[in-house]
C-alpha cells in the first residue's frame, strides 16, 4: 500500500496529460507519414540535465536542513542539561518550564516551515518570542548560582540554536531557481509532442501494437523526474516521503526531569 502511495506521488495527472499528448502527436505523425530521426542529445541537454541538476540541488538543501535541525536540537538539549545538572539550586519547575519552551520553539518552527511563504513574517515572530523566553530562562541560571562562565556557555548554545534556525529558514525561503524550474517544465510538455515524428520513425521497427510504448515511456520518465524534484523542493511541507520531520513531541518527551534537591 505504501509503495502505491509513493508511486502516485511521482505519477500524477501531469503524467497522464503529457503521455496523452505524446501518443496523440505520434498517432498524427504516423497517419500523415511525418517521419524524422531527431537526435536524442537535445532531450539530454534541454531536459534531463537541468532536472537532474535541480534534484541534486534540492537533495543537498534537504541534507543541509537535516544538519541544521540536528544542531538546533543538540544545543537545545545542552541548555536543558545545564538547567538539570549544572545548577545547585535547581527544581522540577525550572526544568519543566525550559522543556516546555524548547517544545514550543520546535512546534512554532514546524508551523512556520509548513505554512506558505506569504505567512512567514507572521509565524517567525512566534519563534523569535520563544528564543527570547529561552534567553530569560538562561538569565535565571545566574540568579540560581551558576558561574558567569557557564552562563556564557549556555548563551553560546542559544546563539548556535539561532544560527541553526536562520539557516533552516533560508533553506525554506530560497528554493531552486524559478527560471530553471519554468524552463524544465516547458520542455517537459513540449518535447514529447515535438518528438512525434521521431517516435513515428522508430515505430517502423516495431509491430503496430508497440507503436505507442516508447512515447508513453518517454513521457512517464520525464514527468516522473520532474515530480521527484517537486517533492524534494520543499523538505518541510510534510507531503513527501523524504521530508524533514520536526518531531517536537518526541524531543520534549526524551528530556528527563530530575531534581537535585
Amino acid at each position: 500500500m505504501k509503495a502505491i502511495k509513493n508511486l502516485l506521488m511521482i505519477v500524477n495527472y501531469q503524467t497522464v496529460i503529457v503521455t496523452a499528448l505524446a501518443i496523440l502527436s505520434t498517432f498524427l505523425c504516423v497517419k500523415f507519414e511525418l517521419f524524422a530521426n531527431f537526435p536524442m542529445t537535445v532531450v539530454a541537454t534541454a531536459v534531463i540535465f537541468p532536472i537532474v541538476f535541480s534534484i541534486g540541488g534540492a537533495y543537498k538543501r534537504r541534507e543541509n536542513a537535516l544538519k541544521e535541525y540536528g544542531s538546533l536540537k543538540s544545543h537545545g538539549r545542552a541548555i536543558f542539561f545545564a538547567s538539570r545538572d549544572w545548577l545547585d539550586n535547581t527544581d522540577i519547575k525550572l526544568q519543566s518550564s525550559l522543556r516546555d519552551k524548547l517544545k514550543d520553539l520546535l512546534v512554532d518552527a514546524r508551523d512556520l516551515f509548513k505554512e506558505p511563504l506569504k505567512k512567514m513574517e507572521k509565524n517567525e515572530k512566534k519563534v523569535y518570542r520563544d528564543f527570547s523566553d529561552l534567553s530569560l530562562i538562561i538569565k535565571e541560571f545566574k540568579k540560581r548560582g551558576l558561574s558567569n562562565g557557564e552562563v556564557s556557555r549556555s548563551n553560546q548554545y542559544l546563539s548556535k540554536m539561532l544560527v541553526a534556525f536562520e539557516n533552516i529558514k533560508h533553506i525554506y525561503e530560497y528554493r531552486t531557481p524559478k527560471t530553471l524550474r519554468t524552463y524544465s517544465k516547458v520542455f517537459i510538455f513540449l518535447l514529447p509532442i515535438l518528438y512525434g515524428p521521431y517516435f513515428a520513425h522508430i515505430s517502423l521497427d516495431f509491430s503496430s501494437q508497440l507503436t505507442y510504448i516508447i512515447p508513453a515511456l518517454f513521457s512517464v520518465v520525464l514527468v516522473s523526474l520532474d515530480n521527484i524534484q517537486d517533492q524534494l523542493e520543499n523538505p518541510f511541507d510534510q507531503l513527501g516521503e523524504d521530508d524533514v520531520i520536526l518531531n517536537a513531541e518526541k524531543f520534549a518527551k526524551n528530556l528527563t526531569l530530575e531534581s537535585k534537591k
